[in-house]
């Protein structure tokens, strides 16, 4: 049960930690100190909600589909989670990745919030890795294994989205040097590398 929920909250971990628009978003408001609670709180929960929603909806209306190519699903998640480890490590050996943080007037919590909706639900690749990454691999585990693995990664958003806004101001100098997302790149390089190689295994690919 400890691996389910090891497994869970490091992929859920790993695929959040990329630099994009949601999180560039609540690293600017934190910085900002504009309703960085409300923020946070939002973009994990949100999270949340997706991934319950993968992890269940594909348990209730894809399980035949899943039982009968699981060994598919295994080997095709490790090829894209192999892949997406591998443009994580091209960007740390290009060494170019910065972020960048500008000022602006105080807004209130609702306009905020929206913005922050539309950086979360228009984004495609977050329903590729919540509800089908996610949901697709939570089906190695069964019963409360299941439950835990998604634990796992509800709780990895959680403390991602609420470190990032309430640790901005400690980041931002840290996250201008190149040298800090090359470290990170190649950490999410080598997580990703990791639970591939695990869902190879289980899905007979190796």
């Amino acid at each position: 049960m400890i691996q389910a929920f090891i497994t869970g909250f490091f992929l859920g971990f790993s695929l959040i930690l990329a630099i994009g628009a949601q999180n560039t978003f609540v690293l600017r408001q934190g910085i900002l100190g504009q309703h960085v609670f409300y923020v946070a709180l939002f973009c994990a929960l949100s999270d949340a909600l997706l991934i319950i929603i993968g992890v269940a909806g594909i348990s209730f209306f894809l399980n035949n589909f899943i039982s009968q190519n699981s060994n598919l699903l295994f080997g095709l998640s490790a090829v894209w989670l192999a892949g997406y480890g591998l443009i994580r490590l091209w960007s740390a050996l290009k060494f170019n990745n910065s972020i960048e943080i500008k000022a602006s007037t105080l807004k209130g919590l609702f306009p905020t919030i929206s913005i922050a909706a539309a950086l979360t639900f228009l984004n495609p690749h977050v329903y590729l890795d919540t509800m089908i990454l996610i949901g697709s691999i939570s089906q190695k585990f069964s019963g409360l294994y299941k439950v835990t693995f998604a634990l796992g990664a509800i709780l990895a958003s959680f403390i991602f989205f609420f470190s990032l806004a309430y640790g901005s101001k400690i980041l931002s100098p840290l996250m201008q040097r190149q040298s800090a997302w090359r470290t990170l790149d190649c950490l999410v390089a080598s997580i990703m590398f990791t639970i591939a190689f695990q869902l190879a295994s289980a899905g007979n690919w190796l």
